[in-house]
Order: structure tokens, then C-alpha cells, then sequence
């Protein structure tokens, strides 16, 4: 099925808009998402094996998820799981609806297999967004595997009350979702990096924290996101402050700012377009920051690795690197849909191979050995 994608679907897809391909797309799966015979079907096309772990108190089936900035809307909350991923990460969210950036602002480098977007956090709202999940709750169509919300900052809110704004769609999906991820790392809201500085993180992870021992959830799983532009020394600060605030771990990483030079004019004409490069491009940075946070927290701090995973052996890589699960996106977009049934497939291969009987063991092991 996917040298069929690659090799027919996708030159026919590629040929209209990325962003009106993806939202023709999403509108499909919801389609899909409502029909129980249609979500069957699609599990038995598309259905991943069976590579259980447990993390963050959660039980995942498999450690492929959807990265965040798929799924804005909940538009197809239980089809991710017909298609073989183990978990979603839905959004970003911002407490106030936005229409995100002017148009274009999606592009891909199909040589390269990069992305590039400045979406700008579009989104319809943490109000609109809860009532979305509420929704298909009540259809009884929610997803087996665990569902993340990822948190982003409203365009309109200024840098000193990001806190609020972060709180406020933290305390109204509380119980919809079972993990958040805090989005302070994309390029595509102005000034949001910013609030990567430990000061300006701290006091947003003390007002969230504030909302989980409200609604006497303190354990509520709650991770960072971080840019991989970052040096390492200011990624050990923010690891320093997730630790000390209780948090469960971090998504490394966001897409990046950087660009790579390339020999085909075509490719680097994209790269001259403003935003964040997701996909291969970003494969060994995001891997580079994976070993480095793995390292200097002693393998204490889970981990969600994400950015280039294309094949089993990419998410190899990111798990040997430290992370105990993986996301993908870019590689969802060039790979198909069997892109989670092909990768943990492999991982289960590739654990056998290794000698390891859990996916726990296989976590780090590229950086315990050196």
C-alpha cells in the first residue's frame, strides 16, 4: 500500500494546494470517523501491530502518534486510531478562535521531503474545539488510545498574560483529553519563543499547575514542547524547570527556523520562504536534541520524539536516541496512510533483532553504550 501511495495517490495529490489537499483530507477521515463500518475497514487496511508500553500513567498500544498540527479542529479524532497510531496529539489550541496567517502559507520541498507552513496557530478556539471533543464523546466514537491536546498561545494576547490564556484552555479541556502538551516553541506566532526564557515558562507552568491541583488532578500529564534551535544549555534550563515543576516530559521537537542549503535551485527558492521546516530536513537536529536531553537527564525524563520519521528505521533512531514514543506529520503526508502500520512493524523487527523483549529496553540504548 505505500509504494502505491508514493508511487500513484501522491503525484495526484501534489498536483492541488498543500493546504486545500489537507483540509479536503481531514474532512474525509471525520466522514470516516462517523461510520463504524467505515472506521473497521480502514483498521483492517491500515491497523499496526500490537507494541504495548505504558507512560505517564497512560497505556498506548503502540509508541506512533500524530504530531501535533494535523487535527486543529478534532475534525477525525477516531479515525487516527483505524489507521494504526497509537496515540494523537490534537491542535494547537488557543483560547481565542483565529484564522492563523495570510494564504500561501504551506509549501512542500517534495525532492527534499520537507514542509514548510506558517499557519499561525489557526484554529476555531479552546470553546469550539472542547465542544468538537465533546461531541464525538457523546457519539461514543472516542478513540482506545490516549488523545493529547497541545496548547498554544492567542495571537492577540500579549507576551504578560500568556499565562492566563494558556490556563484558560488548559482548565476548559481538562477532561477531555488525557495528556497537554505546552506549544512555546513555534515560529509561526509572533514573540512566541520568547516564552521559551525560564522566567516566562516558569510562571506559565506554575498557573497550569495551579489548574491541575484545582481540579484535583495534580498528576495530569503535562509536557513541553521545545524548539530545535535551541543551544543545549538553554534546552537544560527548560529541562531544569520541567523537572522542578512536575512535569512528565517533553516533545522534542517543534519545526525549525534553519534552513539547509540545497544544489537543486528549486528547493532552496522554498527555503527562502518564512516559517517552520518540518519533515527530512529536520530528521538529525531533532535527533541531536533527543540524545542530548536523554543524556543530561539520565534517561529520567520521558521523552516524544519527533521530526523526520519517515521509515521504522528513523523511529529507531529517535528511540535509541531516548525517546519512548515518536510522532509523525511530514512523514505521514509523503509516506500515506500505512506509514504507522509500516513503522511499528518494523520496530517489533527490530526489537527481536536487537535482543530486547520491551520497547522500554531499547529506549537510550544507543546513548548508554557510548
Amino acid at each position: 500500500m505505500g509504494r502505491l501511495y508514493r508511487g500513484l495517490l501522491r503525484p495526484i495529490l501534489f498536483l492541488q494546494d498543500s493546504e486545500q489537499i489537507h483540509n479536503r483530507t481531514l474532512r474525509a477521515l471525520g466522514v470516516a470517523g462517523r461510520s463504524a463500518i467505515l472506521r473497521g475497514a480502514l483498521r483492517s487496511l491500515y491497523g499496526a501491530p500490537a507494541l504495548p508500553l505504558s507512560l505517564f500513567g497512560l497505556s498506548f498500544p503502540n509508541p506512533v502518534g500524530l504530531a501535533a498540527g494535523m487535527d486543529k479542529k478534532g475534525e477525525a479524532i477516531p479515525t487516527w486510531a483505524s489507521l494504526g497510531l497509537g496515540f494523537s496529539e490534537l491542535g494547537g489550541v488557543t483560547r481565542h478562535a483565529q484564522p492563523g496567517n495570510e494564504l500561501p502559507r504551506m509549501f512542500r520541498v517534495i525532492p527534499e521531503l520537507g514542509l514548510i507552513n506558517r499557519m499561525g496557530f489557526n484554529n476555531p478556539g479552546a470553546e469550539a474545539f472542547a465542544g468538537a471533543l465533546e461531541a464525538w464523546r457523546a457519539r461514543g466514537a472516542w478513540p482506545e488510545h490516549p488523545v493529547g491536546v497541545n496548547l498554544g498561545k492567542s495571537k492577540v494576547t500579549p507576551l504578560d498574560e500568556a499565562a492566563s490564556d494558556y490556563a484558560y484552555s488548559f482548565r476548559r479541556l481538562f477532561h477531555l483529553a488525557d495528556f497537554f502538551v505546552v506549544n512555546v516553541s513555534s515560529p509561526n506566532t509572533p514573540n512566541l519563543r520568547k516564552l521559551q526564557d525560564k522566567a516566562a515558562l516558569d510562571e506559565i507552568l506554575v498557573a497550569l499547575n495551579n489548574v491541575r491541583r484545582e481540579l484535583g488532578r495534580p498528576d495530569k500529564p503535562l509536557l513541553v514542547k521545545v524548539a530545535p534551535d535551541l543551544t543545549f544549555e538553554a534546552l537544560d534550563e527548560i529541562m531544569e524547570l520541567v523537572a522542578a515543576r512536575g512535569l512528565s516530559g517533553v516533545v522534542a521537537t517543534n519545526t525549525t527556523i534553519t534552513r539547509p542549503t540545497s544544489p537543486d535551485p528549486g528547493c532552496q527558492r522554498l527555503y527562502g520562504e518564512t516559517g517552520g521546516l518540518s519533515g527530512a530536513p529536520l530528521r538529525q537536529r531533532s535527533t541531536e536534541v533527543i540524545r542530548h536531553l536523554y543524556r543530561s537527564t539520565s534517561g529520567r525524563m520521558p521523552i516524544i520524539g519527533v521530526g523526520g520519521i519517515f521509515t521504522a528505521a528513523d523511529a529507531w533512531e529517535k528511540i535509541t536516541a531516548g525517546a519512548s514514543l515518536v510522532q509523525v506529520y511530514s512523514g505521514m503526508v509523503y509516506e500515506g496512510p500505512g506509514i504507522a502500520r509500516d513503522i511499528v512493524s518494523g520496530l517489533v523487527d527490530r526489537l527481536a533483532s536487537a535482543g530486547f523483549s520491551t520497547l522500554a529496553e531499547a529506549v537510550g540504548s544507543a546513548v548508554r553504550g557510548t
